[in-house]
């Protein structure tokens, strides 16, 4: 993956596909090889697909000290002006859903659509995991032992059913290993996704808006969707019965197909 300069720090990024520019902004402790292929080639047909490894991850600049959203939302603007994008869609789940409410509000012209995934938005209605999945997920990313850490991701993050569904675990194993991202690095995450609220501020984003949640999902759970899609005028809201927080895993043809139809809504 090649990288861009943005500001002071360096993103690494891949494009991908033919068509409008769909900017992908991947969650909390992701990569760009989060997003698999089922899904990235399931939507290469009808878009360029732009994915990035936020700061910190992969090959992008190092992270130095605390980070909030609003400033990795600086780094998406800043992308999206490096590589010359012309108002691009936009997805961003979890974190990155949280990133994409803030480059839509504070940059409403670099978002063409706006579709956010499994995320949060903060203050009044806003659910977090539940203390005890929180604290289990903590402390096995703290206990030093990888194999516990990863488990305890992949639990949280499918459906019990994808979690049994062969391959998985493999698959998330595989993708850990190959771009493994810091645990100090993932904490700085959460203290910013945390500190996240763009509540009050929802009601001034104009742009088409989706808005899709799993009813399965223990990280977000689907209360914080229907209070997301309430919050934004004209919002759509898409509820995947029993399916996770990581939805594009779980199914990614059905999720293409609603971020494919939601862009191209607005183009016909």
């Amino acid at each position: 993956m090649p990288l861009a300069r943005v500001g002071d720090i360096e993103l690494d990024y891949e494009r991908s596909g033919s068509g409008p520019p769909l900017l992908m902004i991947m969650g909390m402790s992701g990569t760009a090889l989060h997003w698999t292929e089922p899904l990235l080639d399931a939507l290469r047909p009808e878009f360029e697909v732009i994915v990035y490894d936020h700061r910190g991850v992969g090959a992008s600049s190092r992270l130095e000290g605390a980070i909030t959203i609003a400033q990795l939302a600086e780094d998406a603007a800043g992308l999206i002006a490096a590589l010359e994008l012309d108002s691009p869609h936009v997805l961003g789940v979890s974190m990155g859903g949280m990133i994409a409410q803030e480059l839509a509000l504070t940059h409403p012209e670099q978002a063409r659509t706006l579709t956010l995934g499994c995320t949060y938005c903060g203050g009044e209605g806003s659910v977090l995991a539940a203390p005890e999945d929180l604290q289990e997920l903590t402390a096995a990313m703290l206990s030093g032992d990888r194999q516990r850490a990863l488990r305890a991701g992949l639990e949280i993050n499918l459906s019990p059913a994808a979690v049994a569904e062969k391959g998985n675990w493999e698959r998330f194993v595989a993708i850990a290993e190959q771009r493994p991202v810091a645990v100090q690095v993932v904490m700085t995450q959460m203290q910013a996704c945390l500190a996240h609220d763009t509540n009050a501020r929802l009601e001034q984003l104009a742009m088409p808006t989706l808005v899709i949640h799993g009813t399965a999902d223990r990280l977000l759970p689907a209360a914080n969707g229907r209070l997301i899609a309430s919050r934004i005028p004209g919002a759509r809201l898409e509820l995947l019965e029993g399916i996770g927080h990581m939805f594009w895993w779980e199914q990614p043809e059905r999720s293409a197909e609603l971020v494919r139809s939601h862009a191209l809504a607005l183009a016909s």
